[in-house]
């Protein structure tokens, strides 16, 4: 039987100090800082505090992040985050990771459904959207293999170096 948070090979979990090590080395990847907001690294200490004052509450932060695991032995492979929830339009963005190591297994494709299903069925959201550099070509593939729609073209969106890339708009309308 397949439970909302998990399928008969992931689970989508709550963030645990065992998950230091797999944070610490995703969040200081700076090849994948183009794809998110960050610019600067992060230090173990700021991540443990991360981590132990963590509220999964939605509504309260207004985001959630939720570790992607092996079901059978817990090791992480990524992280998939809601953000700039809004309550009153029942909709957040949504962003995923999936580690190089793991990637090409199918496991996005799980996680994303799993957190769509998680999203409407738990939370009331009635849709997704996210917003994905033209040229990440894997992960718009993937989004849009889960449904999700391009909706538009967001126009010097993302800052790189000196110069600015175009992004995608994608929306997944859950009901």
């Amino acid at each position: 039987m397949t439970s909302i948070l998990n399928d008969d090979t992931l689970i989508l979990r709550a963030l645990e100090p065992t998950d230091l090590d797999a944070l610490y080395r995703w969040e200081n990847d700076t090849a994948l800082w183009a794809v998110g907001n960050s610019i600067a690294p992060f230090s173990r200490k700021s991540l443990w505090d991360y981590i132990e004052s963590y509220t999964p509450d939605i509504y309260s932060c207004r985001q959630l992040r939720l570790m992607i695991a092996l079901k059978d032995d817990n090791t992480p492979v990524g992280t998939i985050d809601f953000y700039d929830f809004d309550h009153h339009n029942r909709r957040a963005g949504i962003g995923i990771l999936i580690a190089e190591e793991h990637q090409k297994k199918g496991y996005g494709e799980r996680a994303l459904k799993l957190a769509a299903s998680y999203a409407g069925q738990h939370v009331g959201l009635h849709q997704l959207w996210a917003v994905i550099p033209v040229d990440n070509t894997l992960s718009i593939a993937l989004f849009r293999k889960c449904g999700y729609k391009i909706c538009g073209r967001l126009r010097s969106w993302l800052r790189r170096g000196k110069s600015y890339a175009d992004a995608f708009s994608l929306q997944y309308l859950i009901s």
